[in-house]
């Protein structure tokens, strides 16, 4: 019996937020693309949160939008409301987070992916993944029907073997009663692929219409929007934003949850997958926070057409009678009508240590893979790999060299580099504090780190490499211009300094000196500073940031020297660890599974102490000098 054959460059398997990135990353550099998902309809489908960034998240997005990404500027179409957190700390945790749309933001991406050149969506589910002589060739479809490529990249998220949970009630499929991905997870095993079984889950969506919100805070959106995107213009953001609410639970909650943990497939053992530390259900923080008496509970709109609300922060897998009771026992839910039951959903996923840092697989050539199934939690996360992988991809099929940011270039290194290189025993979330470096990878520098990387590569456009150099120009010469202009201590200056109390000057001082005050603000010294020229405010809040942090940022830089030092330190292919005398035996074991690419990649593996590094370093030499 005939079946279907095509000849494409790259496959693109699931249309999630990595899937997306990836097939447009690869469309975008002129390889003919082909994605396949298993309904059209979930095309960028929000299948939890209904919302974009966060902090750290906000960090992955802006990078994302820097190097060709397509997040940013989607959620700049489709965000209803709009906040910039942590702004009463430092400007490195500074991150922005917008409420979507969902349905707007699934059918925008859709719109984009549908009028890119090179790039066909297909409706299918692919089965398996053809491979010969150690390289993939293309993949099967369900229906039997082939597609020739030159490299695919597996983006499946939550969908392999999927299984939805809420006490007893057990469905196979994927999220949102979507079909469920049941075969490839077969074909990869018998590829040698070590698969991992994790969990995560969402809470109930109820019926706005039920809620008491006179009994909730109202959150508001920022006053003044910020973009996610370094493309879209800042006007075109300031529009009506909607409302979200604060609630708590309470004791009687806790009580509830309490009472019927035995009925919770997550206690029962009916969960076999591992879930996130880090989004726990209510029942879990319950448990491991007995002794807070209540807990944040967000109530956020679905979107401006819909009367679903999100009830942030009491996702559940308990069963539907306890769950009624569970939501009503919270302040303005007591009359809530749920329209979708809270549930778990396990999936299959891979050990990201399979990987190299370019996210191909170490032991298929043209293999790449990206987002949850990597065992990442989160859209942005997802959207990253995606982004990575297709990028790599699409360069391995050019022939051209694959890129790989480091942990010194952006958040989005760090994210790639802990999933290959460290043990991840549940879903992956990028936070803040996994950075060395945050001060140097701020959000509102991710253009200056990453778009020159972006251009390189193709996906960042003449034009918008010429704004961005034009930019970084503007901002030196008004750092070496406020370094230069001097204000002594005239009556003007010293009761302008009174007005914002700060300390009268007794000896001339720079504008610059004056700025790196904690009280003071870049926006303020145009009072006396007169010769000011009239600059963007981008372009003046990296001259703020910059001069006000000057030293810690250079100190910074110092660190990156050395962890360059180590990262440049590559290891051969070819090592045999266990040749290698005085390497501890859970040293060699750990780099044998991981097989870093350089030095710095296995100071950071678990398990191998800075003693083993120091034999590495010694055998490298050693190597080197054989080799001349």
């Amino acid at each position: 019996m005939p079946f279907l054959e095509e000849n494409v460059d790259v496959v693109v398997v699931g249309a999630g937020h990595a899937g997306c990135e990836a097939a447009l990353a690869c469309a975008r550099l002129g390889l003919e693309t082909v994605i396949f998902t298993v309904s059209v309809d979930s095309i960028a489908l929000m299948p939890c949160n209904p919302n974009i960034g966060g902090s750290s998240k906000g960090h992955l997005v802006r990078e994302l939008d820097a190097l060709g990404g397509e997040m940013g500027k989607v959620i700049d179409r489709t965000f209803i409301q709009s906040k910039m957190l942590n702004v009463s700390k430092g400007p490195a945790v500074h991150s922005l987070r917008a409420q979507a749309d969902k349905a707007e933001y699934s059918r925008a991406m859709r719109q984009v992916l549908e009028n890119t050149d090179h790039l066909s969506i297909v409706q299918g589910e692919v089965t398996e993944i053809m491979v010969e002589n150690g390289a993939v060739t293309g993949v099967r479809l369900y229906s039997g029907a082939i597609y020739h490529a030159r490299a695919a990249i597996l983006c499946t998220g939550t969908y392999l073997k999927a299984r939805c949970i809420y006490g007893d009630v057990s469905n196979y499929t994927g999220p949102n009663g979507l079909q469920a991905a049941n075969y490839l997870t077969d074909s990869l095993k018998k590829l040698g692929i070590e698969m991992f079984r994790f969990k995560t889950g969402t809470p109930a969506r109820i019926d706005s219409r039920s809620i008491d919100y006179s009994k909730m805070e109202e959150q508001f959106g920022d006053k003044r929007v910020v973009p996610f995107s370094f493309t879209t213009d800042p006007e075109s953001v300031q529009i009506e934003q909607a409302s979200c609410w604060l609630t708590y639970t309470n004791e009687k909650t806790h009580e509830i949850i309490r009472n019927n943990l035995d009925r919770s497939p997550l206690y029962s053992g009916a969960i076999e997958g591992t879930g996130p530390r880090y989004c726990p259900s209510i029942e879990d923080k319950v448990v491991r926070f007995a002794d807070k008496n209540r807990h944040q509970v967000f109530i956020e709109p679905e979107g401006l057409y819909t009367n679903e609300m999100y009830v942030g922060g009491m996702s559940s897998s308990l069963p539907e009678d306890v769950q009624h009771e569970m939501y009503h026992s919270v302040a303005g839910l007591e009359h809530a009508k749920i329209v979708k039951n809270a549930y778990a959903i396990e999936y299959d996923c891979i050990n990201p240590q399979q990987l190299y840092p370019t996210l191909e697989f170490k032991k298929i050539h043209g293999l790449f893979s990206g987002g949850q199934f990597n065992g990442s939690s989160g859209y942005e996360e997802a959207a990253s790999q995606g982004l990575i992988a297709g990028i790599n991809a699409a360069l391995e099929v050019l022939g051209r060299e694959q890129i790989v940011i480091d942990r010194s270039q952006g958040y989005i290194g760090v994210l790639i580099d802990d999933l290959v290189t460290k043990e991840n025993h549940e879903p992956y979330r990028m936070m803040t504090s996994r950075s060395e470096y945050r001060l140097l990878l701020r959000q509102d520098n991710a253009d200056q780190r990453l778009t020159p990387l972006g251009y390189k590569v193709g996906l960042i456009s003449e034009q918008r490499y010429q704004h961005l150099l034009t930019k970084m120009n503007l901002i030196e010469k008004e750092k070496q211009r406020l370094e230069e202009t001097m204000v002594g201590g005239s009556k003007e200056v010293q009761t302008f300094l009174e007005r914002h109390e700060s300390t009268t000057l007794k000896t001339a001082a720079s504008l610059a000196e004056i700025l790196r005050r904690p009280e003071m603000k870049y926006e303020y010294l145009k009072e006396i500073d007169p010769e000011r020229p009239e600059l963007s405010w981008d372009v003046c809040e990296q001259v703020e940031i910059d001069i006000k942090y000057d030293g810690y940022i250079k100190r910074q830089l110092k660190q990156v020297e050395q962890f360059k030092k180590l990262e440049e330190k590559r290891l051969p292919a070819d090592i045999d660890y266990k040749e290698i005398k005085s390497l501890r035996i859970e040293a060699v074991q750990k780099l044998e599974l991981c097989r870093p690419v350089s030095v710095g990649q296995a100071s950071r593996i678990s398990g191998v102490s800075p003693a083993d590094i120091s034999v590495l370093l010694v055998w490298l030499e050693q190597h080197r000098v054989k080799k001349q």
